[in-house]
């Protein structure tokens, strides 16, 4: 993630966004530089408007976590009772049996 940050903090300053470029910021940073995903960086980006792509990003929909259904809480409650009621057949079946160990 850090390599996208350092490209779109270059892009932002008015850099060019090339290897060089992005090694600079990310050994500033404190990061150590793997070539490979630098250059695949710079390969991924070529011919890719930046802030187009920002644009894009940021008026996207965010699919993080689909909406519940009209209704889930009503279920969720639901099911909460359910399962209290089957705990206390599951403790009165329990006593039942205990009063049949001392007659």
């Amino acid at each position: 993630m850090e390599y996208i940050y350092a490209a779109m903090l270059i892009h932002k300053a008015g850099g060019k966004v090339d290897e060089a470029t992005v090694k600079k910021v990310l050994e500033a940073a404190g990061v150590k530089v793997d070539d490979a995903r630098v250059k695949a960086l710079i390969a991924s980006l070529e011919g890719v408007n930046i802030d187009e792509a920002v644009k894009k990003a940021a008026t996207a929909p965010a699919a993080a976590a689909p909406a519940p259904a009209e209704g889930g809480a009503a279920k969720e409650e639901k099911k909460e009772e359910e399962a209290k009621k089957e705990e206390k057949k599951d403790d009165k079946q329990a006593a039942a049996g205990l009063g049949a160990l001392f007659g």
